[in-house]
């Protein structure tokens, strides 16, 4: 019971900072908020801060932990039967149902916060490469790639640049305006048409 109270305060404390971080950014811009400013917003100490975020940009782009191996775990756990672009359509499209943050979906102040911030933007980019070097790596093992192929590499590219094209629609989307309930229309279509850009080389790649 102890146990599950630390943890408990744990996870509440660094929700805490990273609302008072979140509401700090679109208020006044990424680059110009220190931690020891949101520190004082949290009510706790700036170690604590620091602790829970190490890299200033976390405090911001908090799901990076389930973004990155976003793909590689949609693949690995594919249905017996569906190849890896089906698995990563199927779950995109639900994705969009849920108007998921880790395909894309903020809020409008949040989405300009990103785009206004040559930091974040470089470290968002920085996460899309991460997931599509996981991908990889799952595509390269499921398909018993032999040492020097690039299959897997290229075709994680492909995967990865359709996820990195419809992220960036939905974010456009966002800072124009629309309510979530217009982009998932807009972009369930997207999906359909970019997604579909690769059936012709991809349909029966890494098919379980």
């Amino acid at each position: 019971m102890a146990t599950g109270l630390r943890e408990l305060k744990k996870q509440q404390t660094r929700q805490a900072i990273s609302n008072a971080a979140t509401r700090l950014f679109i208020e006044r811009g990424f680059e110009a908020v220190t931690i020891t400013e949101i520190a004082a917003a949290a009510q706790v100490a700036k170690m604590t801060v620091t602790n829970y975020f190490p890299r200033k940009e976390d405090l911001a782009l908090d799901y990076h932990q389930t973004f990155a191996p976003s793909l590689a775990r949609t693949v690995a756990d594919r249905s017996a039967g569906e190849s890896a672009l089906a698995a990563l359509r199927r779950e995109f499209l639900a994705g969009v149902e849920r108007h998921d943050a880790v395909i894309g979906f903020s809020s409008q102040g949040f989405a300009r916060m990103i785009s206004d911030s040559p930091t974040l933007t470089a470290r968002l980019r920085d996460l899309h490469d991460q997931r599509e070097d996981a991908l990889a790596q799952v595509l390269a093992t499921d398909t018993a790639s032999a040492p020097g192929d690039l299959t897997a590499r290229a075709a994680a590219a492909l995967l990865g640049a359709a996820h990195r094209t419809l992220f960036e629609h939905i974010m456009d989307l966002t800072r124009q305006g629309q309510s979530n309930r217009q982009i998932a229309s807009t972009v369930t279509r997207s999906a359909h048409q970019v997604f579909g850009l690769l059936e012709t080389s991809l349909a029966d790649y890494a098919m379980r």
